[in-house]
């Protein structure tokens, strides 16, 4: 008996070899799935137990998505940074890179005081709209994709 890490990191198992067999066939585990067989302490990829493999020998192929380049996740990055510094009251260079929240906090404060806080908002969306200008596509991603950092 066999137990496996799934993808989303739970535990399964025990279960048998002939069910590993099937979950290999439907693409559900591939070789690099963790397994722990029954008595032993040690986790191991699949594919470092021949007997679990199927009868045919072949392993169905591992789909991986295919990377982003940096250029593409920092797409936005224009966009946002003039929208940033044309339209910065309205927070809309903030629902561009996908910040709902803080979008919407910069657009009620300017709505809800009828546009006499929209100064302020401005500001911070005027320096955060040069910001995203000024940096590279490589920090940019780092900051503002990979880190999400919403205010700068």
């Amino acid at each position: 008996m066999y137990k496996i890490i799934g993808a989303n990191g739970q535990q399964y198992g025990p279960i048998g070899a002939e069910e590993i067999r099937r979950w290999l066939a439907a693409n559900r585990v591939n070789a690099r799935t963790l397994v722990l067989i029954e008595g032993s302490s040690e986790w191991k990829p699949l594919g470092a137990f021949p007997e679990l493999m199927p009868e045919s020998g072949t392993v169905p192929p591992t789909i991986t998505p295919p990377q982003q380049s940096i250029a593409s996740r920092a797409s936005n990055k224009i966009v946002a940074g003039i929208c940033g510094i044309l339209l910065g009251s309205l927070g809309i260079h903030k629902f561009i890179l996908g910040y709902t929240g803080a979008g919407l906090i910069m657009l009620m404060v300017t709505v809800l005081t009828c546009g006499i806080a929209g100064c302020v908002v401005h500001l911070i969306g005027l320096i955060e709209g040069i910001i995203y200008m000024t940096k590279s596509d490589e920090e940019f991603v780092r900051i503002y994709v990979d880190g999400r950092k919403e205010w700068f």
